[in-house]
């Protein structure tokens, strides 16, 4: 191609010094041919080189001509950059460069993690830290109040066994804002796998001695560990929802979001699957003295797999693009307090029916089927996780519904349906058949699966990325003060003033709250994270 310039051209393959003067680690090179147009317009052909060192490395770019004359756009896979032209002489053109603004930046951020390793890493998390969370709710309900509090009633055992229960829900926002600020500040992966770490307290629940054994001391320590408990599991879910959402192609946000939601399904399952063999295997004397702590032994191991895959992802591109730009806070949860609050507080509105449709039919209900309707565990257990098995299939049709009709539809017509199945309560539970008690089961654990796999995209998306890990945390872990911390103790007090009609009415307002949250939040499927 010859010189088409009118005696400001360049001749063939000459260089041209491009770049930001200030990055002195990369040197770039233009070569080519610059012709003028009547109309004002700017062609350019050319290479563009980097210089990272000792070697030339070529990159594929894409050249977009303005109108404006001399403004051409050169955008790559990693950043774009807008090269302002000027004129200096019939030599040559120098060019400066500036960031694009967001809002002109249409380059997709493509995944470095592959969505297997994303689906994986994601999920077992969630499945490890939710399994020690359900092991210890099932001990709650069967076995922690005669053995750290024997010396009170069989009512009261019970009730301080759900209030230690309560306690971890308690410790879950404060581990939002501890892992949120890391993860907000150095990044989601290395948080992830401290996250995880916290799985040591479940070990220790399986070591600590009883009541008989130390006294007092046995239910201070059980207290402790339960909030270590609820540390960990306060930092865990944010940080995995963010890894499959910040990884996911446009338009799968919700799918990709549904794996650590599958999470709580499998953890459930494998949680009150032990509990069933066990109860299946010993006699109820085994069961008390040694049986109950072999499930919080396990989770050991479990905390070992998943620390061997998380350790193997690298950092989202999301949050490695922030970092390029530095688009950080020096304080996290202050900043999501202060200028993101309302979708923090509609956001924890929002899930409070999921935590209420699932430790009411799963806490309280096996604890009240037990003790009251006369199941033995292993009939109670084994109908919960076939119920269970309903959550888990709810979960990915909820998913492909939220990407296709967006967040707001699915979660309102689960809500309304969460409003009504309260009323399936009393007449389900007190109906005299096991297939009533496993139809109401069944119908909570599906609605929770319906309400609870849009969170795992929804919550990221209300959130910008400087502040995302916080404010996803916060509001996930708010509304689980607010629909599950005291569920459990609430319901057993509320049969006792009015009957399990009254439970039924929880549930149902507890899913009211969140249908108003949903309607007043705005759409966030086509939301660019």
């Amino acid at each position: 191609m010859g010189n088409h310039s009118r005696g400001s051209g360049l001749p063939e393959n000459r260089a041209l010094p491009v770049g930001n003067p200030r990055d002195r680690r990369q040197s770039r090179q233009a070569r080519g041919h610059v012709a003028e147009h009547p109309r004002s317009h700017l062609q350019i052909d050319f290479c563009l080189q980097i210089d990272p060192g000792d070697t030339l490395v070529s990159r594929p770019i894409r050249v977009t001509l303005l109108d404006a004359l001399p403004t051409i756009t050169i955008m790559n896979a990693s950043r774009s950059t807008v090269l302002a032209a000027r004129r200096v002489d019939s030599q040559g053109i120098r060019m400066t460069s500036t960031p694009l603004s967001r809002e002109n930046n249409t380059e997709s951020v493509k995944p470095v993690n592959s969505a297997t390793r994303v689906a994986t890493a994601s999920f077992i998390g969630t499945a490890i830290e939710f399994y020690d969370f359900y092991v210890y709710a099932t001990a709650a309900a069967l076995v922690i109040g005669p053995v750290f509090f024997p010396q009170t009633s069989g009512t009261a055992q019970m009730l301080s066994s759900f209030l230690t229960f309560g306690i971890a829900f308690l410790a879950r926002p404060l581990g939002s804002a501890l892992f949120g600020h890391f993860g907000d500040r150095i990044g989601r992966k290395s948080t992830l796998v401290a996250s995880l770490l916290m799985g040591i307290c479940t070990t220790l629940i399986g070591v600590l001695p009883g009541y008989a054994t130390i006294g007092a001391w046995a239910p201070i320590l059980l207290c402790v560990l339960r909030f270590g408990q609820g540390l960990g599991l306060g930092g865990e879910w944010g940080g995995a929802a963010l890894l499959a959402t910040e990884n996911a192609p446009k338009g799968k946000r919700a799918w990709f979001g549904m794996f650590p939601q599958l999470g709580p399904s499998i953890g459930f399952l494998a949680a009150n699957g032990l509990f069933l063999a066990l109860a299946m295997t010993l006699s109820d004397e085994q069961f008390r003295a040694w049986g109950w702590r072999i499930p919080f032994l396990l989770s050991a191991v479990l905390v070992m797999v998943g620390l061997y895959v998380r350790l193997k992802l690298e950092e989202t591109p999301v949050f490695a693009k922030a970092m390029a730009r530095h688009q950080r806070v020096s304080l996290p949860i202050v900043e999501t307090f202060s200028q993101h609050w309302r979708p923090m507080l509609l956001g924890a509105a929002s899930m409070v029916v999921c935590y209420a449709l699932f430790y009411i039919s799963t806490v309280f209900s096996l604890s009240y089927g037990v003790a009251t309707l006369g199941y033995t565990r292993e009939t109670f257990l084994g109908l919960l996780c076939f119920a269970v098995l309903f959550m888990a299939a709810a979960t990915p049709l909820a998913a492909l519904a939220n990407d296709r009709f967006g967040r707001k539809p699915v979660l309102i017509v689960g809500g309304v349906l969460a409003i009504l199945s309260g009323f399936t309560m009393e007449p389900l539970l007190t109906h005299g058949s096991t297939w009533a008690v496993a139809l109401f089961l069944c119908i909570e654990l599906f609605l929770m699966g319906i309400t609870f796999a849009p969170m795992g995209a929804l919550l990221p998306e209300l959130f910008p990325t400087q502040v995302r890990y916080t404010g996803a945390s916060a509001a996930y872990n708010l509304g689980g003060i607010v629909g599950a911390s005291v569920a459990p103790f609430f319901a057993q007090k509320l049969v006792a003033m009015g009957g399990l009609s009254w439970v039924g009415g929880y549930v149902s307002a507890a899913a009211l709250i969140s249908v108003l949250a949903v309607l007043s939040l705005k759409e966030t499927r086509d939301r660019d994270l």
